[in-house]
């Protein structure tokens, strides 16, 4: 039996002058390098809201301290930021 793998919305993918609402960072729990983070590549995250669901899958490594970013099929909306996901694939 697998064990769940929570992790927490940090913030939208953003660049100078733009932010991307479904592109998000991600900071699991007990992943503390960029080694481990980068097993997750290709795995597939779920955020659960009131009323929907909402998939995305992990794209890359952010950093050297175990973020990741996410893409999500739809843009995530400001009230995710600071919420649980959960790691499903």
């Amino acid at each position: 039996m697998s064990q769940k793998v929570f992790g927490r919305i940090t913030n939208y993918r953003t660049g100078i002058k733009s932010q991307t609402s479904n592109e998000c960072l991600i900071e699991f729990e007990g992943l503390a390098s960029k080694a481990l983070a980068g097993k997750l590549i290709g795995q597939k995250v779920t955020w659960k809201g009131i009323n929907s669901t909402i998939i995305g899958q992990v794209m890359s490594t952010h950093g050297r301290n175990g973020m990741v970013r996410v893409r999500f099929r739809r843009g995530i909306p400001g009230q995710a930021i600071g919420t649980k996901v959960e790691l499903i694939g």
